[in-house]
């Protein structure tokens, strides 16, 4: 028993050292990192379909859309959402940095939407998700879509 104790005394202490590794432990006076509605992050989080549905509607974000001209002309775009030019274009993001901004781009396998997402947190953005499912998700789950004038 008392060897038991002492194996299970070593993998606590061995938890407590990898969860301080990865700083899953967090103090008191740490800010809490969880988005509320469309949350402050410092990374890119994900957003579902609907999540980003219900968000667009309540005017708390708008969507971004990171594909190039083929596919939104085959799929469509997110109504309202600000087409970018490349995924450097930040300028034409709100000046505001504390609005929601939600990324996508075609599907999951198209990493566009993440990589602008990124380039908008390192550009000071407090806000941002990304809709990994894209614009493919959208359409699958029926959710209205625009054409484009490209």
């Amino acid at each position: 028993m008392h060897a038991l104790a002492r194996s299970l005394l070593g993998l606590g202490l061995l938890v407590s050292v990898l969860c301080a590794a990865t700083s899953c432990s967090r103090s008191a006076d740490a800010p809490d990192q969880r988005p509320a509605a469309i949350g402050a992050v410092t990374a890119v989080l994900p957003v579902s379909v609907d999540e980003l549905d219900r968000l667009l509607a309540s005017h708390q974000c708008m969507a971004v859309d990171a594909n190039g001209d083929s596919t939104r002309r085959q799929m469509g775009v997110i109504p309202g959402a600000v087409l970018l030019r490349d995924l450097d274009a930040i300028d034409q993001l709100p000046a505001d940095k504390a609005t929601g901004l939600v990324f996508y781009c075609a599907n999951s396998a198209c990493r566009a939407s993440h990589e602008a997402a990124e380039k908008a947190i390192a550009a000071g953005y407090t806000h941002v998700r990304e809709l990994p499912d894209g614009i493919a998700g959208w359409v699958k789950a029926g959710k209205r879509t625009t054409a484009t004038a490209i």
